[in-house]
């Protein structure tokens, strides 16, 4: 079975509606970029202001671990493979780098 453009689907209007589609993704991608980086900061900021002796600071570290994991992850299906930028930048100590990618 074969499926076949309407008559009046033209080669430049399908490539209108391609590029239309391509740029709706790339806003999603954007705004999904930013919601990562979002939550990725204000776990870190949760974490940084927990004391070390807090009860509820494991939990604040797998918490960080996950929205950075996550953030890292959407960084990466965009392209952005370098991260030691947003390291220094969201200052992501080692005790949650090393715990990247370990499940719970």
């Amino acid at each position: 079975m074969s499926v076949r453009l309407p008559q009046n689907f033209s080669p430049a209007t399908a490539r209108s509606a391609l590029d239309v589609l391509g740029a709706e993704i790339r806003v999603e991608k954007a705004a999904s970029l930013e919601r990562a980086g979002e939550a990725a900061g204000q776990a870190m900021a949760a974490l940084h202001a927990a004391a070390p002796e807090d009860p509820a600071r494991s939990r604040l570290l797998a918490d960080a671990v996950d929205a950075v994991y996550g953030y890292f992850i959407q960084r990466e299906l965009m392209g952005m493979a370098s991260h030691g930028g947003v390291i220094r930048e969201l200052r992501i100590p080692p005790e949650v780098l090393v715990r990247l990618g370990v499940k719970r």
